[in-house]
């Protein structure tokens, strides 16, 4: 350029961006309502945040990694901040109550259903009624050890009838996509059900401090020695190196306490063969993920076959039958913007004695503000997520240039103004 006579300048359009971006991220000082999501920069592994700016609609930092401490600071470093919103991952969730203590929290509704769906499909898959698994009964036992032996036997078992389903499918000439449309299993999964004679045991995690089953023995002495508060025994096992909840230890004392009242009943162990609840037009099995799915639709959305669907699941599955009843209830609540019901609707959870709906509700309780104010207040963290598109879009087109710096260059707009 020099040789043709034309002035050189060291300013370049990437400086440039950078640049403004860094006037624009000083300038935006004074931001009322935030919505705090994450993204990854390599899935599984690496992860930033995304802060924006949900009055004004627009990205104000990206944050080159996923921490409390990194977000409490950026939260410290703006007061102004009276609302955040956020999912429901605990990380963001500790970063404001240190940075932003003045701030409510908003968790994002969408989420919140998506977590229900989760619990739903959980218990689909437990029950057995989804999958064709069966349930095996449980002696009512008090030994805790005697009980996770036959507990091993049991799932042991259940396998191997799977395995058998499988390999019978199989000997018909099926093909691995027809057998997963049979059986409600995955294709990938029947591939590798298939390749071994014998299912294999899953591995199980060594027991840490975190875990009841630790202390087991210490327990089982007190259990029999008549001390069965667990509010005692709890303080108990903290002196002893527990560090986890007291949620899971009640968990262990429920179990116990069931065996017992079992036993004190007299009554015969009852086994139970469920046959899986089909489709009533094609008679394949309904999959866990499909019975979720139509579990939290509103009757007005299904479709004709989808509404035969749902009407075969609560007549072959009483727990599915009941958790429709509670999703309509919650889609009422979140919609109905009024918080009030959420208590009635959090013992109820409970009181169904569903495992993962129960978890559900408790997780509910423990976040409880956030929800109220995701079912009372206007805001939600769909930006976030559309803003989070448009950072993918935007890292994958520059072809691994993409670092934080100018990506946030890229991400903020030139001047972020009120």
């Amino acid at each position: 350029m020099q040789r043709l006579g034309m002035p050189v300048s060291d300013d370049t359009i990437l400086r440039q961006l950078k640049r403004d971006a860094t006037v624009a991220n000083r300038s935006s000082t004074e931001i009322r309502v935030v919505g705090i999501d994450d993204w990854s920069w390599r899935r599984a592994t690496n992860y930033g945040t995304i802060m924006v700016d949900l009055e004004r609609r627009s990205v104000v930092d990206i944050l080159d990694d996923r921490s409390v401490e990194s977000a409490a600071t950026w939260l410290r470093n703006h007061p102004s901040v009276e609302v955040v919103s956020r999912d429901r991952c605990g990380l963001y969730a500790q970063a404001v109550r240190e940075g932003a203590p003045q701030a409510q929290q908003v968790a994002d509704r969408f989420h919140l259903i998506q977590n229900l769906r989760s619990a739903i499909e959980e218990e689909m898959s437990l029950s057995g009624r989804a999958t064709g698994r069966a349930i095996l009964s449980e002696d009512a036992i008090v030994d805790a050890a005697t009980h996770r032996r036959r507990a091993r036997l049991a799932h042991r078992q259940s396998r191997h009838e799977i395995l058998e389903t499988l390999r019978a499918l199989r000997e018909e000439g099926l093909s691995y996509s027809e057998i997963a449309r049979r059986t409600g299993y995955e294709r990938r999964s029947v591939a590798n059900w298939l390749k071994f004679e014998a299912p294999l045991d899953r591995r199980r995690a060594a027991l840490k401090p975190t875990s009841p089953w630790y202390f087991e023995t210490f327990l089982a002495q007190c259990w029999k020695d008549g001390n069965r508060l667990g509010r005692h025994l709890f303080h108990d096992v903290k002196q002893r190196g527990y560090t986890g909840s007291f949620a899971n230890l009640e968990r262990l004392l429920g179990a116990w306490r069931r065996a017992e009242r079992e036993q004190a009943s007299d009554l015969p162990p009852l086994v139970l063969k469920l046959e899986p609840v089909r489709d009533p037009e094609t008679g394949h099995a309904i999959s866990p993920v499909i019975a979720a799915a139509l579990c939290i639709k509103p009757r007005s959305l299904l479709t004709h076959r989808q509404a035969r669907k749902v009407d075969a699941l609560k007549k072959g599955s009483d727990a599915f039958a009941e958790m429709r009843r509670l999703a309509m209830r919650f889609n009422g609540i979140l919609r109905g913007k009024r918080s009030a019901p959420l208590d009635a609707w959090i013992d109820d959870a409970i009181d169904t004695e569903l495992i993962p709906i129960m978890r559900f509700a408790r997780v509910l309780r423990r976040d409880i503000d956030a929800v109220n104010n995701a079912i009372e207040l206007p805001w939600t963290n769909g930006q976030a997520e559309g803003q989070i598109n448009r950072l993918k879009t935007l890292k994958r087109a520059m072809y691994g240039r993409a670092g934080p710096e100018l990506l946030r260059a890229r991400m903020l707009p030139p001047l972020h103004t009120k």
